[in-house]
């Protein structure tokens, strides 16, 4: 049954991935501070700082990607067509790797800043995907 989802799981794999790198990136920079307490992302931190940015790329992921994971299983078990839900996914995750450098490169404190946009793309994908869903009940 899963064999027609392949391309869509490893995309979803991909996503994974992208999370657990981002969560090393985050900690590296972390742990390279002259004064840190673990765990623990000082307040006074800004987007200027690399270690905020990192933390926030992590964090930001950990809010979005499991909702959209989610969804894509929903989709599989609700029969979503194979090419559907393949684009809907690859947008996702294009989406949230260029929101990823973005983040990691741009150091600014303005709103909406370049990221914002792809945010919102993958979040309009995960709104479509829903709507997706809802249309095979």
């Amino acid at each position: 049954m899963f064999e027609q989802y392949t391309h869509v799981l490893f995309v979803v794999l991909s996503l994974i991935a992208m999370v657990l790198i981002q969560q090393l990136i985050a900690t590296v920079a972390h742990r390279k501070q002259s004064e840190y307490i673990p765990g623990v992302v000082s307040a006074e931190l800004d987007h200027f700082s690399f270690v905020f940015r990192s933390n926030r790329t992590f964090l930001n992921s950990l809010e979005n990607v499991p909702v959209f994971i989610l969804s894509v299983i929903i989709a599989i078990m609700v029969g979503v067509t194979p090419q559907h839900l393949l684009n809907v996914t690859i947008v996702f995750f294009i989406a949230r790797l260029v929101h990823m450098v973005l983040f990691y490169a741009i150091a600014t404190n303005k709103n909406p800043s370049p990221r914002s946009y792809f945010y919102m793309i993958g979040l309009f994908a995960q709104l479509y995907l829903i709507g997706l869903v809802y249309t095979y009940f």
